[in-house]
């Protein structure tokens, strides 16, 4: 029987997010054994030359002046402060609470778009957005100390990230994505470069470090890669939801592998981010429904 579009939507976008949380995996195994600076540098590494590789093959190099463009610096910064934050914080806390955390990224991206593009956004998505950032406050229930420095990076990744892809909305569309994407990576392996001597130094890396963090790079083209087939081949309003399948990925990866078993406080709050996260995806959907539904309906005679 052959598969529908939104199907094959689907199991694209299931195969990114399965290749991002096991590229996760990968960092947060050799997070004891180096800095974060020295695991961007080397993943950056590593992905910085197969994209080069593949821009090249697919002449979509342009000329590294773009990266001087005000919105691109902007998108690169936010990428660096997002792998930064988000890598250290793998190192101190469970890939899944990490994953859960992350996943309140639409509802945050749905707010900057409203805040920065003045886009529409009705009195129910706006209480799924504070809904969803309960969710995100029961995942890291802060005790009597107030926040974790974990909990604190991982929130941090979120913003950093929502400002990524909100800056990337407004990059102009005839600069290539691989362009960007080579730009973006190679800055981020300059970048931990930097930061290498400010985080404890240059660490021995060991044939099995190494070979983690190549495979974690190829993972990550993987990733992106199956989500443009996935947003090119389904409705987003179907495909988008399958975001979520990360926390199952990183929940199983994080059982299988670093012996971590969510508590039922990160559960709940995971359900609530994705319960909020579904409903504004929902209202999405339904709201670029509306118009296209009154323009095709048929007209009272005059």
């Amino acid at each position: 029987m052959p598969r529908s579009r939104n199907t094959e939507g689907a199991i694209y976008m299931s195969m990114a997010m399965a290749g991002f949380s096991a590229s996760d995996a990968l960092s947060k195994s050799v997070v004891a054994h180096m800095n974060a600076g020295e695991i961007m540098f080397l993943r950056g590494l590593f992905t910085s030359l197969l994209v080069y590789l593949i821009a090249r093959k697919m002449g979509a190099l342009r000329s590294w002046s773009i990266m001087l463009k005000p919105i691109i610096l902007l998108r690169i910064v936010c990428e660096m402060l997002s792998a930064v934050t988000y890598i250290t914080a793998l190192g101190m806390m469970p890939i899944a609470n990490a994953s859960a955390i992350l996943q309140s990224l639409p509802l945050v991206v749905t707010f900057g778009a409203a805040l920065f593009f003045n886009e529409p956004v009705g009195w129910r998505r706006w209480s799924a957005i504070l809904v969803g950032l309960v969710g995100v406050m029961i995942i890291i229930r802060p005790g009597p100390e107030g926040f974790t420095a974990a909990a604190l990076l991982c929130v941090a990744a979120v913003l950093t990230t929502a400002g990524r892809d909100l800056a990337t909305r407004s990059i102009d569309p005839e600069i290539p994505s691989l362009m960007i994407t080579v730009i973006t990576a190679t800055s981020i392996s300059f970048f931990g470069a930097l930061l290498i001597p400010l985080l404890g130094g240059w660490q021995p890396v060991s044939a099995t470090s190494l070979g983690h963090l190549l495979l974690a790079s190829v993972l990550v083209l993987v990733g992106y890669q199956s989500v443009i087939l996935a947003m090119r081949t389904g409705e987003i309003s179907f495909v988008a939801p399958f975001r979520y399948t990360s926390l199952i990925f990183s929940s199983l990866l994080g059982f299988f592998f670093f012996a971590e078993v969510p508590d039922g406080w990160t559960l709940l709050g995971a359900a609530i981010v994705i319960a909020s996260g579904l409903y504004t995806f929902y209202r999405e959907a339904k709201r670029r429904v509306s118009p296209i539904a009154q323009e095709s309906a048929p007209r009272a005679p005059v």
